[in-house]
């Protein structure tokens, strides 16, 4: 199955069995806070992008533990009967509380916090990270991708490089952070995403010649659609297409060859053919650094595939999901922290705030205080998600499309760059 209604197996052993462990000590119902974040940035990006929430909340939705669970459970061997007990009754009492989708964050942000009983919150863990983890990494590449880009829309087009329905998820989160449309039929079905397509080398190769391929299309799609021109000769097919055509030919397609310099000429042929309106689309393993290099040429969109499904090489935003405070046993919540070598912690329940100046952001403050109000000149970065297990934090699409582009634009300006470094700006604990 690749689509399951149920979420609640969508996770790791280990968890079932530290919940069987906790009910047969009485620890099980204690008040327990899990943390999200990252200890860094993965591949030396300036920032992280926030991507995956609106997801996770409806997996959350779904957790839960029917005939079909608990038999396959049972059937294995994997937990007791007084464990499939509490799973049958299975259901997330607690608050979630996190960064906003869209949002950017810093090593050690505390992207979301999850709080309930242990029972409850310690089988969450794959869930949570699973998600977050990969529409995280997708949506940084994306953003990186978007901002190279210059205002030139792109397409996600990566389906076919990964699985399939992490192809879906991928262009959600490529759209929050920036790109214009999708080929992904299911992403423009299940989270409205925009769709974009016309076709590819083998509706070329299956006419008797390139000349009937593109009267079919135009027939088909009418004068603004794309023609695919290098399947064999650019120059050529750029000809017939825009005979075809006519000066209101949509846009051409160039998918193979070195891009800047096809782009010049094939700019140059269709300017001297009267077609000065039509598009030059360019796509074929892009990524944030070839696009920036396509800066200069008369380029007027793009289309990235497998390197934004993949994250741009780092497929994954390194997060974690820790226990930060617990109950004891007399009911006082205290902090708890790893000291593991290279994986440490810390402990406490935190909330997090972007400190700006003249509107620029300047630092990530993380406390673990209570504070009767927000710090002057910045602003909270936590809120409400889940509230007493009523899910709360649902919003459309575009309110995190919209958010990341403003969250973007209040960093500084090295944010933007391509190159490794540290992270733009510091994160300061308290």
């Amino acid at each position: 199955m690749t689509n399951p209604a149920s979420s609640a197996l969508l996770t790791d052993q280990y968890e079932l069995t530290m919940l069987q462990a906790a009910l047969a000590g009485g620890t099980a119902h204690r008040r327990a806070v899990f943390e999200v974040f990252a200890r860094h940035l993965p591949g030396g990006r300036r920032y992280g992008v926030v991507a995956g929430t609106g997801r996770f909340l409806d997996a959350l939705a779904e957790f839960r533990f029917g005939d079909a669970e608990l038999s396959f459970l049972r059937d294995r061997g994997v937990v007791d009967e007084p464990t499939l007990d509490f799973l049958a009754g299975y259901r997330f009492t607690g608050d979630v509380h996190g960064y906003a989708e869209g949002e950017c964050y810093f090593p050690g942000s505390p992207i979301m916090v999850v709080d309930g009983t242990f029972a409850e919150a310690v089988l969450l863990e794959t869930l949570v990270l699973s998600i977050l983890n990969h529409d995280s990494a997708v949506a940084a590449a994306a953003s990186r991708m978007t901002h190279a880009a210059g205002g030139r829309p792109i397409i996600e087009m990566g389906s076919r490089r990964t699985h399939e329905m992490a192809a879906v998820a991928a262009a959600r989160a490529a759209h929050l952070a920036g790109f214009a449309t999708t080929s992904n039929l299911m992403a423009g079905r299940a989270y409205g995403v925009p769709t974009a397509g016309t076709s590819a080398h083998a509706f070329t190769l299956l006419h008797d010649s390139e000349h009937d391929a593109f009267q079919a299309q135009l027939d088909s799609c009418g004068p603004g659609t794309t023609l695919l021109v290098d399947t064999y000769d650019v120059a050529k097919a750029v000809r017939t297409a825009v005979e075809l055509a006519g000066p209101e030919l949509g846009a051409v397609r160039i998918d193979s060859g070195d891009l800047a310099v096809a782009a010049h000429d094939v700019r140059e042929l269709l300017d001297g053919l009267g077609a000065s309106g039509t598009r030059i689309v360019v796509t074929g393993d892009l990524d944030e650094y070839s696009i920036a290099a396509l800066a200069t040429a008369p380029v007027d969109g793009y289309g990235v595939g497998t390197s934004v499904v993949t994250g741009s090489g780092v497929p994954t935003a390194a997060m974690v999901y820790k226990l930060v405070a617990r109950e004891d046993a007399a009911g006082e919540l205290r902090p708890v922290a790893k000291k593991s070598v290279g994986k440490p912690s810390r402990g406490g329940r935190k909330v997090a705030f972007r400190a700006l100046a003249d509107g620029t952001a300047v630092a990530e403050l993380v406390t673990t205080a209570t504070l009767a109000a927000t710090p002057e000149n910045a602003r909270p970065m936590l809120r409400p998600l889940v509230r007493a297990g009523e899910i709360i934090g649902r919003e459309p699409l575009a309110a995190a499309r919209e958010r990341h582009r403003a969250a973007l634009a209040e960093l500084p300006a090295a944010a933007r760059q391509l190159s490794h470094g540290d992270a733009v700006i510091p994160t300061v604990f308290s």
